[in-house]
């Protein structure tokens, strides 16, 4: 196989990836075997998971198919235990350890930088409820994202931060970051994440709110299309 070739593989998948469509994706790649490849098609599997809450085994295989210190191939697997502690999926003892620290290794790469000081603070706002320990890694994530021109990371932290701050009683102005956050993710096609952010905005707006039912729409149809686990939990409880 030629060099344009890997390419065209390698290109093809992210697009399926982005899309939401994982298990072609991760089809696409399975006789790749570049560290490129390899790397791309553990975090599709990763990701298939975040989102289905299934295939924790073939997200962990492929995982721990890379070098085991290398920066992404620690935040990944530091991402695998953040997931199975946040939905409570059959979590080990050493789950919180091996995310804090894969955090922080991955940190110290200035390529997985800004990503690693973002789950660092998720994994502290959502497993330890320690929003203040969260907001120093959340603003060297912005930094991060607003330096190497990141929409994607930019949307993720604020969907976040946007929950502390309507907690803190700016209702608009968490209601404005929850609104960019989710036109930076459709301005990259993101299918999986788009439906996540509708879930989110909709959840803070008032039933009656016309937009609300856009929203909650639209999120349906894309969750119900790719079998996004946890944001149909989170339709059939607004709907209830």
């Amino acid at each position: 196989m030629s060099a344009n070739d890997t390419y065209t593989i390698l290109d093809t998948a992210r697009r399926l990836h982005v899309l939401g469509d994982w298990d072609h994706a991760a089809a696409l790649l399975a006789g790749e075997q570049s560290t490129e490849a390899l790397e791309l098609r553990a975090e599709i599997l990763y990701e298939r998971f975040l989102f289905q809450l299934d295939g924790s085994d073939a997200a962990a295989t492929a995982i721990a198919a890379l070098d085991p210190e290398s920066p992404r191939a620690r935040l990944l697997a530091a991402r695998l235990a953040y997931t199975r502690l946040v939905f409570k999926l059959d979590s080990l003892p050493e789950d919180y350890e091996t995310a804090e620290g894969g955090y922080r290794f991955a940190s110290a790469d200035p390529a997985m930088h800004g990503w690693a000081e973002f789950h660092w603070g998720a994994l502290l706002d959502n497993v330890r409820d320690d929003g203040d320990a969260a907001k120093p890694h959340y603003s060297k994530a912005l930094e991060a994202a607003d330096r190497e021109g990141d929409p994607i990371l930019e949307s993720i932290v604020l969907r976040h931060l946007a929950w502390r701050v309507i907690e803190g009683g700016d209702r608009e102005e968490g209601l404005r970051m929850l609104r960019r956050s989710l036109h930076l993710r459709c301005a990259v096609g993101l299918r999986p994440q788009i439906a996540a952010a509708q879930l989110l905005l909709a959840a803070e707006l008032p039933e009656d709110d016309p937009e609300r039912a856009t929203l909650l729409e639209a999120a349906r149809t894309t969750a119900d299309d790719l079998g996004l686990t946890w944001v149909r939990t989170g339709l059939d409880q607004l709907a209830a």
